[in-house]
């Protein structure tokens, strides 16, 4: 069995738990086809910018997107090809269970 340190095992929690609210996974999938500005994501959700915004700092202060400015705008992007995966393993994992 490999060992774990009590501080990576936190870690990992802690990772993990940012996939746990409704309202993030839905902004990490809307991420998945692109970047987009708080706005188009409230839109998108029908919630407020403010909610976005309060969700969208959570995640990056996670790393699980990044930001970029272009003037006044910023972009949100997922941060890298490893939270994409981790989104489609979660999907196919409850597809099969509905099978």
């Amino acid at each position: 069995m490999d060992y774990f340190t009590q501080d990576e095992l936190v870690d990992i929690a802690d990772f993990f738990k940012n996939f746990a609210d409704v309202t993030r996974l839905r902004i990490l999938f809307l991420l998945r086809s692109g970047e987009a500005k708080v706005n188009d994501i409230a839109s998108a959700l029908g919630m407020t910018q403010s909610a976005i915004s309060g969700q969208l700092r959570v995640l990056r202060s996670s790393r699980l997107v990044r930001s970029r400015k272009d003037g006044r705008s910023v972009y949100y992007r997922l941060s890298d090809d490893h939270i994409e995966r981790i989104l489609c393993t979660g999907l196919e994992h409850v597809e099969e269970l509905y099978e």
